[in-house]
């Protein structure tokens, strides 16, 4: 049945001049059937570059519609409606609307995992890659920085007293569930390991780091490094994806594997719908694209 419907979805891609987009933490039959695998940046940036008319985005929601923002003229599908995330979800516009009152002379940099509501509310986007430049060249010594409260206090340690970020309570909790006693507790089983990081975790886990990258840093870091062990602190989908990409190497999750359950609720066949019946279209309306993009367009500068 499995080889089947990827028989199917082949056929449905090629008839609708489609192509499938996967992000690095989808589920792993998922991700084989993908034309490109990345993290929700490189994905979107290929959206924009891809020939094909219709864009089947396999992440959530905020994916998506960074990608119908950069790519307006595309159909754009997000196969499972209810695949978001709870830290885009966790900043409302009348929160940031609160703290733009409260802090009148700051910028706002919005990391973006967000909605497409809170970019267009924002002077400039950027990505866990790039969130250290963003904010070093903004043009502002205060910075309203949304909705990430560990990226946010990793930027901090990296600016120093040059900038003054207000952190918004927002997280990851998927990353946000790793511990310093985790890290610390596999690193007694594999003292060889070197500890490699998102900036998403807390920075008790950050300031025990050898490496802390985004992912697609981690990709990178990884295939060249000339170490063999390694604990890395991210999404489980990630970390099959470097275990089937570097053989040689091994690859553990802080003691536990950290999931995210948003990520892994698109199925083969919730690909398949999408392409089907042309399910679930993002659709966003232009006034609300045209103040997104500008956010986003300053963080392109700095990619």
């Amino acid at each position: 049945m499995k080889e089947d419907l990827i028989n199917k979805i082949q056929k449905l891609k090629e008839e609708k001049n489609a192509v499938i987009l996967a992000h690095n933490y989808q589920v792993t039959e998922v991700q084989d059937i993908a034309d490109h695998l990345g993290d929700s940046l490189q994905l979107s940036r290929l959206a924009a570059e891809v020939e094909q008319d219709i864009i089947v985005f396999c992440g959530v929601k905020f994916m998506a519609e960074t990608a119908k923002i950069l790519s307006p003229r595309k159909k754009v599908l997000l196969p499972r409606l209810d695949a978001g995330c709870p830290m885009a979800d966790m900043i409302t516009v009348e929160e940031l609307g609160e703290l733009k009152k409260a802090h009148p002379q700051a910028k706002v940099v919005t990391y973006v995992n967000s909605s497409v509501e809170i970019k267009a509310e924002s002077d400039a986007c950027c990505t866990s890659s790039n969130a250290v430049k963003v904010v070093r060249n903004i043009d502002a010594d205060k910075i309203i920085f949304v909705p990430d409260r560990n990226l946010g206090a990793y930027i901090q340690s990296q600016v120093g007293s040059d900038k003054e970020l207000i952190l918004f309570e927002g997280y990851c909790y998927v990353h946000n569930r790793i511990k310093k006693e985790e890290i610390e507790a596999t690193k007694k089983l594999y003292p060889k390991a070197k500890v490699v990081v998102h900036p998403e975790t807390r920075m008790e886990v950050i300031e025990i780091a050898d490496e802390v990258l985004s992912t697609g840093g981690m990709l990178k870091y990884i295939a060249a490094s000339p170490d063999k062990q390694f604990i890395i602190g991210t999404e489980q989908g990630l970390i099959e994806r470097m275990k089937r990409e570097n053989p040689g190497k091994e690859l553990y999750p802080a003691l536990r594997p950290k999931i995210c359950s948003n990520m892994k609720r698109t199925a083969l066949i919730d690909v398949y719908n999408a392409l089907e019946k042309d399910r679930y279209e993002i659709k966003i309306a232009a006034s609300l694209a045209k103040r997104a993009v500008k956010a986003l367009d300053e963080m392109l500068k700095y990619i």
